[in-house]
């Protein structure tokens, strides 16, 4: 039990959420948000949506542009609040109702699911925060579309499945980032599309979390996709995109740790597609549709395809601890994991081309290895698959080492292996919102995969 949570929320009893602006220069919007854990700070962090090679078609600081910057807000603030857990949150800028009220809380509650956990925070649904609100709701009063689909890309293999699979959309496709990586833009480029078809975001934290971080406040991972989601859903308003098409699968709705209801994938989860797909009819006049389109698969069915997608093998990158020097660190759980799915499809030498060298012969991964293979009380809290997905991949790239007569790699030498890889590669997920228009897309990547089986 963690006693700081308990002190810092009878030291702060609320945290408002004052109000936000959006300012229009040369480059692009800035939005600002206001925020205050009241009596010890205030934060302004700051997002950018630059607009330099756009063609808007609608205002950026409408009623309706400002109905989605204030749910961007909604999210935001949870990476504020979360620093002292304050027991209120004065919403000063809109009314809820109590129907919003539960849609918010269910959102915090969920995505704060691994930061309870981890901080070993005992709360419940009930009592771990109440949300009052005044003043006046943003409505939405409609918007201009102009035929276009918006693609949030990772720099990962997974958008860049997406961006391949519609690659006959080329003239209709428009692609979303937050914050420059090179593999983001490397990944458009290997897609056949230009730099003019991103459009790109800059998101900053407010150094006053950071400097409350480093006083000892809590912290923890928020849901960062539900962030993505909201900003995406204000660039597809600003050049009047349709669709916001997403890359999570089906694995991503598998818990962290077995038995909890705690997943470092929620906002990828597909409860959440469904909830902000609600929320986006109730509150945006239904103007885009949010899906994934590979929602229908499992990782293994996605590294089936990212295998034979040899353009992207050179500039992918997902590591979150070597992002910013766009690199695969080759240390961590998420290298990793990338490494385990993909090498039942590609080569020793293959994967060693991608990730600088073997991991499965890394004896310092081994707590990672037992983690992702479910001999650990929890999975690694990365965006990874589940557990019967790395198990089926290293069965399968045990049997053809073994068949090749080549040395087990140090991690494969002990594993006794799960079940085989084929029944993997024939599943299709029927709980998705793929449109029906888009459903030949999943059909012709589910007649690849299964064709391997």
């Amino acid at each position: 039990m963690n006693t700081l949570f308990d002190e810092l929320r009878q030291k702060n009893k609320t945290f408002s959420f004052n109000g936000f602006s959006a300012v229009r220069d040369e480059k692009g919007v800035t939005v600002t948000f206001d925020f205050s854990l009241d009596g010890v700070c205030e934060f302004h962090p700051t997002t950018t949506v630059f607009t330099d090679n756009l063609t808007l078609l609608n205002d950026f600081d409408s009623p309706s542009a400002k109905s989605i910057l204030f749910a961007l807000g909604m999210v935001e603030l949870v990476s504020y609040w979360k620093a002292a857990c304050p027991p209120t949150v004065l919403v000063r800028c809109g009314r809820l109702s109590d129907e919003d009220v539960l849609w918010w809380k269910k959102l915090w509650w969920g995505g704060l699911g691994e930061f309870f956990y981890r901080n070993q925070i005992e709360t419940d649904f009930d009592s771990f925060v109440q949300i009052k609100s005044e003043g006046d709701f943003p409505l939405w009063q409609g918007c201009r579309t102009g035929g276009l689909s918006l693609v949030p890309v990772g720099g990962g293999k997974d958008s860049d499945v997406t961006l391949s699979l519609l690659s006959d959309r080329k003239d209709r496709l428009r692609c979303f980032t937050v914050n420059d990586q090179l593999a983001r833009t490397q990944g458009v480029l290997a897609a056949g599309l230009n730099e003019s078809d991103i459009v790109r975001t800059k998101r900053i934290i407010a150094p006053e979390l950071l400097e409350l971080n480093r006083q000892g406040y809590l912290n923890g991972h928020t849901p960062f996709s539900a962030i993505v989601g909201f900003l995406g859903l204000y660039c597809a308003y600003l050049i009047g995109a349709t669709d916001l098409i997403l890359s999570n699968e089906s694995s991503a709705n598998e818990a962290s740790v077995a038995g909890q209801a705690v997943n470092h994938q929620y906002s990828k989860s597909y409860e959440f597609e469904q909830d902000l797909n609600r929320y986006i009819q109730a509150h945006f006049g239904g103007f885009a549709r949010y899906f994934s389109l590979l929602r229908c698969f499992n990782e293994l069915q996605i590294a089936a395809q990212f295998a034979a997608l040899k353009q992207y093998h050179g500039v992918f990158v997902s590591c979150n601890a070597g992002s910013k020097q766009n690199i695969w660190c080759g240390r961590c759980a998420k290298c990793l994991f990338v490494y385990i799915i993909l090498s039942p499809f590609l080569s020793p030498e293959e994967l060693a081309k991608i990730f600088g060298s073997d991991l499965l012969n890394k004896e310092e991964l081994r707590a990672d290895f037992l983690g992702l293979t479910g001999q650990a009380a929890s999975k690694p809290f990365e965006c990874v698959g589940t557990v019967r997905e790395v198990n089926a991949a290293l069965t399968e790239t045990k049997k053809q080492y073994l068949m090749r007569g080549e040395p087990l790699p140090l991690l494969l030498r002990d594993f006794a292996g799960g079940e085989p890889i084929k029944p993997l590669l024939t599943e299709f997920n029927e709980e998705n919102s793929v449109p029906d228009e888009f459903l030949h897309y999943t059909k012709e990547m589910y007649a690849y995969a299964s064709s391997l089986s």
